[in-house]
């Protein structure tokens, strides 16, 4: 049993990764397209914490 688990778990795997490395009609993979959009994603995310960091010192702060 745990070797046809490991052989689907191992099909299962390569299936996935060939298909994100596989090249669409402009010539470019989900991963090329993820390593393109990595910095936009965590400045967004740097600013979004910045954003709640201020809105929390807002409510902390004595009245």
């Amino acid at each position: 049993m745990g070797l046809i688990k490991t052989a689907i778990i191992g099909a299962a795997v390569y299936g996935v990764i060939k298909y994100v490395t596989k090249k669409d009609s402009s010539g470019k993979s989900i991963v090329d397209d993820l390593k393109d959009n990595a910095p936009k994603w965590v400045d967004e995310a740097k600013r979004i914490k910045d954003d709640f960091i201020a809105e929390r010192r807002i409510y902390d702060e004595p009245i």
